[in-house]
């Protein structure tokens, strides 16, 4: 979702930093991998051992839950050629699931924008025994699908979710958002979702 359905991960750097710099810590290319793709959770553990915050880690992840609300509320723009691949899809009478690092109060202020029909599933963070980059939101969404994880194809714009969805064994289409994701053995890397149709995710499930 973040990141590849909407341009929320700018966002979401911006809640954290503000965040970060209450606690007396500037982000910087440092923080990049515990902050983009990462759950509250994780982002919040690391503000607060790199701070040395006074505050708990639950108290700083309701910081950072807030003030990320604060700015998806404010209407996130779709990626390009995101909604154009969901109609696509719909048309294709392929099923969809979301799978997303975010809360669920996230997922559905977003959802109410891009409309929640859209997807059979979702999957949010806390619905699951392990979030991204462990596989078991890629594999709970499948489940629900009723389909097998290597008939999937995931599209991510990160690392953290590349993994997740690999190790779940699902093909990958990666639109990097900030962070750099090399091509690999089950990813194709694309600069955009312009352009990107069902024929294209079927044959990276062909491979």
């Amino acid at each position: 979702m973040d990141g590849t359905l909407i341009d929320s991960e700018p966002l979401w750097w911006r809640a954290a930093e503000a965040v970060a710099a209450s606690l007396g810590h500037t982000l910087t290319e440092a923080d990049v991998p515990a902050v983009v793709g990462r759950s509250v959770a994780d982002t919040a553990g690391h503000l607060h051992t790199v701070s040395g915050a006074a505050q708990t880690e639950s108290e700083i992840g309701e910081l950072l839950l807030t003030g990320f609300h604060e700015q998806v509320a404010r209407g996130p723009r779709p990626m390009p050629g995101a909604l154009e691949l969901l109609d696509a899809l719909a048309g294709a009478g392929v099923p969809l699931g979301l799978v997303s690092a975010s809360p669920r109060s996230i997922v559905d202020l977003v959802l109410a924008g891009l409309g929640a029909h859209r997807f059979a599933v979702t999957v949010a963070d806390g619905e699951t025994p392990r979030t991204k980059p462990h596989p078991d939101p890629y594999l709970a969404a499948a489940k629900a699908l009723g389909v097998d994880p290597r008939s999937c194809v995931a599209v991510e714009d990160s690392p953290t979710g590349t993994a997740s969805a690999q190790a779940a064994g699902c093909a990958v289409l990666v639109v990097p958002s900030t962070v750099p994701v090399e091509p690999a053995e089950g990813r194709l890397v694309l600069e955009r979702l312009t352009g990107a149709d069902p024929e294209l995710l079927r044959s990276l499930v062909a491979r």
